[in-house]
């Protein structure tokens, strides 16, 4: 469902206004209107909040405002269903700023998604009519389809080249939604897909470390890749081809792929432009996972990359990228800072998969 954005006051066409006569500030001339229609994509996850506006330019869309903001709306719905007021605060607080942002860029449609927080909660409506009410914003609770199908339109451009099937994977804070697709006269299809209730948020939650010792941490490290394994053992019965399993090809969109892929760089801050579109080494995001897994929170937490906001969760990612691993044991892994939100500014704009959303300084 499209959304269209709060609209703009029109310059008024009856001459001067009236006096301030109530000592309250006058209002601010409304601007004219961009000639050029600004489209918004807004992803409420588990974890985080995110916005990009874009404007089309001949066949691309360039990116002209973008937000992120870790809200943890999933923080303790494992144990009790619910999303926490404090929780609610914070996602209303960070799409309240979206909001602002949509006003101030003139967005003529927009599109707001909620995931599996949302799907899973018992007080999920409960949260969209609060937002409706205090930021004007529509939230529109996607199923899980949805979701894969908008993450592999957002992304699926970043694919190594090759014959063979590939499959894309969105390691989410609530869920983790694994896509087998194909290409056929240059578009890609979605040809079987999975998803999983385990993501870093709900995977954290399930399996905490007990203890605080590099053993401890270890052996909830390898129960959480023994969960993943687990929950994806049908679809991996499923996505058995003919060439074998290593003959896939694996694309990541997700927190835990690029900041891996950030350590693997040793970047000492997170550098959008040199992690997407990055292909690492599987061996490489092994080793970096296993150390990360041993390290203690403030271990983790030293890495400019990663920081303490993320220390805690990045293993549990680490865990659900090893599961999938294990299964699909692929010798690289495309690494993709883009999923849901190009996916959303594509459909919005009209525009095929093979259309670029573009940030500033992004080479096409």
């Amino acid at each position: 469902m499209r959304h269209a954005a709060v609209p703009q006051g029109q310059p008024s066409r009856r001459g001067p206004r009236p006096p301030n006569t109530d000592n309250r500030p006058a209002a601010a001339a409304s601007p004219a209107y961009h000639r050029t229609p600004g489209y918004a994509a807004i992803d409420l996850g588990t974890n985080n909040c995110r916005l990009l506006i874009a404007r089309p330019e001949d066949s691309k869309l360039i990116v002209v405002d973008a937000f992120s903001r870790i809200v943890r709306l999933g923080e303790g719905l494992q144990a009790t269903g619910r999303i926490s007021a404090a929780a609610m605060d914070r996602a209303v607080g960070a799409l309240a700023v979206c909001a602002d942002k949509l006003r101030r860029r003139h967005v003529t449609l927009s599109r707001a998604v909620a995931t599996e927080a949302c799907r899973r909660a018992v007080n999920g409506a409960e949260l969209v009519e609060r937002v409706r009410q205090e930021t004007g914003i529509a939230l529109d609770v996607i199923d899980a389809a949805e979701e894969a199908r908008l993450a592999v339109l957002g992304c699926h451009s970043l694919l190594e080249p090759g014959d063979g099937p590939a499959l894309i994977f969105d390691i989410g804070g609530g869920s983790t939604e694994l896509m087998l697709v194909g290409e056929a006269d240059g578009r890609v299809r979605i040809d079987d897909w999975i998803s999983i209730p385990w993501g870093v948020v709900s995977l954290t939650e399930y399996a905490p470390v007990m203890g605080d010792d590099v053993a401890a941490r270890v052996a909830a490290y390898d129960r959480m890749r023994g969960v993943t394994r687990d929950a994806l053992s049908s679809f991996a019965a499923r996505v058995a081809t003919g060439s074998g399993s290593a003959a896939l090809r694996l694309l990541g969109t997700s927190g835990t792929v690029t900041t891996l892929a950030s350590v693997f760089l040793e970047l000492p801050r997170y550098d959008r432009r040199a992690v997407d579109g990055l292909i690492v080494p599987a061996e490489a995001m092994r080793e970096i996972s296993a150390r990360l897994a041993a390290a203690s929170l403030d271990e983790r937490a030293a890495f400019g990359c990663i920081g303490r906001e993320r220390a805690d969760l990045v293993v549990a990612g680490c865990a659900i990228l090893e599961g999938i691993m294990d299964l699909w044991p692929a010798t690289r892994v495309g690494v993709a800072d883009r999923g849901i939100r190009e996916g959303i500014l594509r459909r919005l704009a009209g525009f095929d998969g093979d259309s670029p959303v573009i940030r500033r300084g992004q080479q096409q």
